[in-house]
């Protein structure tokens, strides 16, 4: 447990041994939705830190200043107190949108590769001159449903993370992690995803960077990739076509493989 900001205690995994990679999962989920992914790093030598977000898994809540600049914050505090340097940070989602913020915010302290897996950037819902993603109206639907039914607004968002049918032991295992989610917390983080903006963020961002999106995203369309591609002066697009937004169940192999490839440039 690491103190981040306003002494909200962050929960941290830290694995192994060698260059470190960071983790940033999703909403609602918690750094164990990257199991897969920790332990094909670990068999190949790397030290592995996974990072639950203030409100989710086994860190508290907190409820003051909610949004990714806090959640930025709390990154850098687990970094310094941990003493790491030369990192690959990998951020899924909700997670992709803060490590963007945390380059832009803190000058990428500690880090000097970055991966976006189906990142909720440049913006999660759609305005007047922005026509990608979700409607608000959607998000404040999901907010409103996380007040009354949490656990029907778990399983059905749940269903439309992946394009490959998971069994239902996965699927009831990817809904367990955000059952463990606060619900205030997975109530305030909802807010940042419909009003946040990274749009100037992106064009901060200095390190070599990999954004990983599955063609057949549908809580995070394409779109954000190419967007993504685009404002980032040195990025690299994979596309991962026969995956949704849950790559990490879509296309396993085919993630883990782009991220050691990436991670040994």
């Amino acid at each position: 447990m690491i103190k981040g900001k306003n002494d909200v205690s962050i929960a941290v995994k830290d694995m192994g041994s060698g260059s470190p990679v960071v983790f940033l999962h999703g909403w609602p989920l918690n750094n164990l939705m990257f199991e897969y992914q920790y332990n094909h790093l670990l068999e190949n030598g790397y030290r592995v830190i996974g990072i639950d977000l203030r409100g989710y898994g086994d860190s508290d809540l907190g409820i003051e200043g909610y949004g990714y600049d806090t959640f930025a914050d709390d990154v850098r505090a687990v970094i310094e107190e941990l003493n790491i340097t030369d990192a690959t940070l990998v951020g899924f989602s909700m997670g992709g949108a803060t490590a963007v913020r945390y380059m832009a915010r803190h000058n990428g302290f500690g880090v000097n590769k970055l991966v976006l897996l189906g990142a909720a950037a440049p913006r999660f819902t759609q305005g007047s001159d922005y026509p990608y993603g979700m409607e608000k109206e959607g998000v404040d639907e999901l907010i409103a449903q996380a007040k009354v039914d949490r656990p029907k607004m778990v399983t059905d968002f749940g269903s439309k993370l992946f394009n490959k049918k998971p069994s239902d032991a996965y699927a009831d295992w990817v809904a367990s992690l955000a059952f463990k989610a606060s619900s205030y917390g997975t109530i305030l983080s909802a807010i940042a995803l419909r009003d946040e903006d990274l749009s100037e963020d992106l064009t901060k961002i200095t390190v070599p960077t990999l954004i990983g999106h599955g063609k057949e995203d549908q809580v995070c369309p394409y779109d954000f990739a190419e967007l993504m591609n685009k404002a980032i002066p040195d990025s690299t697009l994979k596309t991962f076509e026969e995956s949704g937004h849950g790559i990490f169940h879509d296309q396993p192999e085919d993630l883990n493989n782009a991220l050691l490839d990436f991670i040994q440039l």
